[in-house]
């Protein structure tokens, strides 16, 4: 078999080269490196006849493709030698995808031997002096998003070459952290450090493939950003032996209401076209969402990384039209890949198994909207709106024949039958009835309040005629 033996030239001189990889280029086999920028290819060239591939970096118009075309040419190179040296900076082991991809992509036709070095990440860390952090985490700049940061470590970032990709990586860390934030540039070749704020992150102008960024660690003392993990040890101090009072008494049962409460908070600062708001009640939610998982975490139940689990499971297996091979084409197809994925999921053997699905806990308004939803789906429905419309007006009658008959069990009754039939319509016509209702709610409240704000005298010492005056009034307003 084929071979190739990957050397690592470490962080330094070649002084710093260990002895087996010296050894190892001293062979007389043909080396290649992947830059001739890294100083020791220079110093190696005086004794060993070394090429490189930075012209791939010229010819090609993605870092994609240039490893790409580098992996496969070593691997044509190995084959026509029998056995190659490949040099690549620092460590095989950190952040040299050709090497990831040769292990990956040929490690059944190639024999891989791989002769470490020095890692630049080794090197970054000690010339950062920042050795007293409690975590790290390493991110290839090419493949992290803002969901791969943990503003609560002690991030080292790859792979950062140009002014553009660092323009990148600064948008993505602006949606965590504050635009002041502390971040190091680090040359691990040329041993230089340069602290500035996150927002000069792409005004800097050497950047190179011996660049490392670090971001800083925020003090959870001085935080003015936070993420899941710090609500997360929020709630469990206070759930704790010192926690508070009120919180550790809380059961399942006893905040359940608080969830629909947070809810409709949220939908009134949607309504109220809220933003601020909307960031606060959703916080608000969220809460609710992570003091639920620590319960059951205590309890032995499950815990937040379970519910996590499985909300992304049934996203995967819900969108199969996104993450699969079912094909839709606009909103009513992928509503109708979801609606399939989740009978099959939930195992509803029948249509009546589907009504019975729609959860018990949803207000009446909101579950006599699904119910009449998923009868629809079937055909069992008014071809049009004004069949439903009929349908209030012969309700309304029933309901005012009882009322004349003063039955009461049957008012309720024509009662029920009466608002199932306004929802059919708001469900024709798109309209949410909780939150129409709820609008309707708020509206009461105002102009009542109108009312109040704007009598000469206490409102159980006025009329009704006089309250309708200003209710009248408070229509314009």
């Amino acid at each position: 078999m084929n071979t190739v033996q990957i050397i690592g030239l470490g962080a330094g001189k070649v002084e710093d080269l260990t002895v087996k990889a010296y050894n190892a280029l001293k062979e007389n086999i043909p080396a290649f490196a992947r830059t001739d920028r890294h100083p020791i290819v220079g110093e190696l060239r005086k004794e060993i006849n070394i090429k490189s591939f930075d012209d791939y970096f010229e010819k090609y118009e993605s870092f994609d493709a240039v490893y790409e075309k580098i992996t496969h040419t070593v691997a044509e190179l190995a084959k026509e030698h029998g056995k190659i040296n490949y040099c690549t900076a620092g460590s095989p082991y950190y952040g040299d995808i050709v090497t990831k991809k040769l292990i990956n992509e040929y490690k059944d036709e190639i024999n891989i031997i791989i002769i470490d070095g020095m890692s630049f990440l080794d090197k970054c860390i000690k010339l950062s002096g920042h050795t007293d952090y409690k975590s790290i985490a390493v991110l290839d700049c090419l493949e992290a998003d803002e969901f791969s940061f943990d503003i609560n470590s002690f991030n080292i970032v790859t792979q950062v070459y140009d002014e553009d990709i660092a323009s990148g990586l600064k948008l993505k860390l602006m949606e965590l952290y504050p635009d002041t934030s502390e971040v190091l540039i680090v040359d691990v070749l040329e041993e230089n450090v340069k602290k500035i704020p996150l927002f000069l992150l792409d005004q800097e102008k050497k950047y190179g493939f011996s660049t490392y960024i670090c971001i800083l660690p925020i003090e959870i003392s001085k935080n003015t950003v936070y993420n899941v993990n710090n609500l997360l040890r929020i709630v469990k101090v206070l759930r704790g032996p010192d926690g508070c009072p009120w919180d550790k008494k809380q059961t399942h049962n006893s905040i359940r209401q608080h969830v629909i409460e947070e809810a409709y908070e949220v939908v009134d600062a949607i309504d109220n076209d809220d933003i601020d708001n909307l960031v606060e009640e959703l916080g608000d939610l969220l809460f609710q969402v992570v003091f639920h998982a620590e319960l059951g975490s205590e309890e032995g139940y499950f815990n937040i990384n379970d519910v996590l689990t499985n909300v992304c499971k049934k996203m995967y297996s819900r969108h199969p039209h996104v993450f699969g091979d079912v094909k839709a084409n606009n909103a009513d197809e992928a509503l109708e890949s979801w609606e399939s994925s989740k009978q099959k999921e939930k195992n509803l053997n029948t249509y009546t198994d589907n009504l019975k699905n729609v959860p018990k806990a949803l207000s009446p308004l909101s579950r006599s909207y699904k119910i009449q939803k998923r009868a629809a789906e079937v055909g069992f429905d008014w071809p049009d709106v004004e069949g439903a419309i009929l349908k209030i007006k012969e309700e309304l009658l029933e309901f005012t024949e009882e009322y004349d008959n003063n039955d009461a069990d049957k008012m309720e009754a024509e009662f029920g039958d009466l608002l199932f039939a306004l929802v059919n319509v708001a469900r024709f016509l798109k309209i949410n009835p909780d939150v129409a209702l709820n609008r309707t709610i708020n509206k009461f409240i105002d102009r009542f309040e109108y009312i109040e704000n704007n009598s000469t005298k206490d409102l159980k010492h006025m009329t009704l005629t006089e309250m309708d005056e200003l209710w009248e009034k408070s229509k314009f307003q």
